[in-house]
């Protein structure tokens, strides 16, 4: 439906053409044609560059090229599903492709599966990973680590539970652990269908490919020659805090940062001083209240312990195995965890992050070991004895006779505290059984060993991989564009939204094929600010001169100058 040119497509139906080449004609107000302005930052971001290396597609109508920019495409302007291509203008979107149509939902599904089946997204995500991180030494040295549950209401498999913070329940989900520079641009992100924390993923999986692909990083006779030195710097939240990893890292010359689980008294107030800190993102000074101690752990470890002390007296305990950087850098890197939060907010709001691309299955290897049903319930009901004999004990502290004391008073007192009492000392005998009979039973087994109806299996991994990483080319090319507009905006926070806006505007194309360019005539933005922005941005882009792929016509941004009266 809506194919235009059918001579082509009977070529490729008959497997005589390798994919059409784009041809673009005069078209005005192209719905989201301004997407075409994030391409060259896709393209410098490496989403064609290195296609041909892991991918292939049979002969057809559409190129690997044109699929992965429609993907892209797609995700710049918020089609969450590819379900709702069905009620877009299909030749309106070719108009942008110099095609006559997009591909049908059926069609793009195919492909995607196609491509996914051949196993090479993760190799290809990895490939580019490395690319960004040498392009961008200095955010490779500081790194977050945090996990994101997406959540699967599906029944083709029952996944196992993991409490959902931004949900506050236990839910069916599968956990991404994702790795962040600074500013929250994403590198790279692991896959647990069996999740073992992230002290785990961290040990067998991220810190092995940092190690091998972190740029910059000392030579082995530097980190001998100075022992406080060390190759880059992992940030991470309580769930990481262990004294035995950071000893681990230490050895390695890996530098931690986290918050200190267990802080012990409280610091003076005297000892704290105030430092001034900048955000590099939006240039907003702030003062900070910092104190900063020696402190040993519990297994002998000497660590840096600083503390920020907030406007309501309350005091953040950070520990850290950088020796060597000023105590007011390391609280910024950790009180700037909230740039990885954000990506997660903003990309399951935008690119329908936790949407799965297919229904597919992946079988888990029987010899893999999971937790214990019955080791996980008899660990719920101590946590939930513990608990109510926690609160029980407040209830005694907190009951007491206070004033002129008058004797009817005193026998129920008495009583009341008496039963508490008992009451406490049942739920100490009941804990202390339940931790017997725990000793009694294997945390782990195998998947082999699980009740029949609590076997599992993990969800499809290959597509998701494959649409999550141009995701990641996507909203890497929208920071670069947005980081480009905040010099030319009064309102640094708009340029993204900004950029958004773009992406789903209208805009003229205008095919020059005698001396090879493509304009891209932007339409009015809602204020003259803007507009000026735009116009600016258009200059930058211009110097690019960027190609369209597989074609020969060189992009032209401009935007339309009509003033109104």
């Amino acid at each position: 439906m809506g194919a235009t040119n059918v001579l082509d497509r009977v070529w490729a139906s008959v497997g005589l053409l390798n994919g059409v080449k784009p041809e673009f004609v005069y078209s005005l107000d192209v719905a989201n044609a301004g997407v075409l302005f994030a391409l060259p930052a896709l393209l410098s971001n490496g989403l064609l560059r290195t296609l041909d290396d892991y991918f292939e597609l049979p002969a057809g109508y559409y190129t690997l090229q044109q699929i992965f920019l429609v993907i892209a495409f797609l995700a710049l302007c918020r089609i969450k599903s590819y379900e709702q291509l069905r009620y877009c203008a299909p030749g309106e979107w070719g108009k942008v492709l110099g095609l006559d149509r997009i591909p049908e939902v059926k069609t793009l599904r195919k492909k995607i599966e196609f491509l996914s089946g051949q196993k090479k997204a993760r190799i290809w995500s990895g490939a580019l990973s490395n690319e960004w991180m040498k392009s961008d030494v200095a955010s490779a040295g500081v790194l977050y680590i945090d996990g994101h549950t997406r959540v699967y209401h599906g029944s083709r498999t029952k996944l196992p539970r993991h409490y959902v913070a931004r949900e506050r329940l236990c839910l069916r989900a599968t956990v991404d652990y994702w790795v962040n520079a600074l500013d929250g641009k994403p590198f790279f992100r692991v896959n647990r269908a069996i999740d073992h924390g992230l002290l785990d993923v961290l040990r067998k999986e991220i810190v092995p490919a940092l190690i091998r692909d972190v740029p910059g990083q000392p030579t082995d006779q530097q980190l001998q020659d100075d022992p406080l030195m060390h190759r880059f710097t992992l940030v991470f939240d309580r769930e990481g805090y262990s004294p035995d990893f950071m000893l681990e890292m230490k050895e390695l010359k890996i530098a931690i940062i986290t918050y200190h689980k267990f802080p012990k008294d409280t610091w003076d107030i005297t000892e704290f001083a105030e430092y001034t800190a900048t955000q590099k993102n939006t240039g907003i000074s702030k003062v900070m209240l910092l104190a900063e101690r020696g402190t040993r752990l519990s297994n002998g470890l000497w660590i840096r312990e600083i503390r920020c002390l907030k406007s309501n007296g309350h005091q953040t305990a950070i520990v850290t195995t950088d020796y060597r950087s000023d105590l007011m850098p390391i609280a910024q890197e950790l009180f700037a965890r909230w740039s990885q939060e954000n990506y997660f907010k903003y990309m399951r709001e935008n690119y329908n992050l936790d949407r799965l691309i297919d229904y597919s299955i992946d079988h888990i290897p029987e010899t893999e070991l999971v937790v214990n049903p019955e080791y996980k319930a008899i660990t719920s009901k101590l946590r939930s004895a513990a608990a109510t004999q926690a609160r029980r004990k407040m209830e005694f502290a907190e009951l007491q006779l206070t004033g002129d004391i008058e004797p009817q008073l005193v026998e129920p007192y008495e009583e009341k505290k008496a039963a508490l009492q008992q009451t406490i000392e049942d739920f100490g005998q009941t804990i202390q059984y339940l931790k017997e009979q725990r000793k009694k039973i294997q945390r782990h087994i195998a998947i082999k060993d699980l009740p029949a109806d609590q076997r599992f299996d993990a969800l499809g991994f290959e597509s998701k991989h494959l649409i999550d990483t141009v995701k990641m080319v996507a909203y890497r090319s929208e920071t670069a564009l947005a980081e480009t507009l905040k010099e030319y905006l009064n309102d640094k926070e708009d340029a993204r939204m900004l950029i958004k806006r773009t992406c789903t505007s209208e805009a003229d194309l205008i095919p020059d094929k005698e001396n090879k360019t493509l304009t891209i005539r932007l339409h009015r933005q809602a204020s003259k600010s803007q507009d000026d922005a735009i116009r600016k941005l258009c200059g930058e882009l211009n110097e690019t001169e960027t190609i369209f792929p597989g074609s020969d016509m060189r992009l032209v941004y401009t935007m339309i100058d009509c003033q109104v009266d």
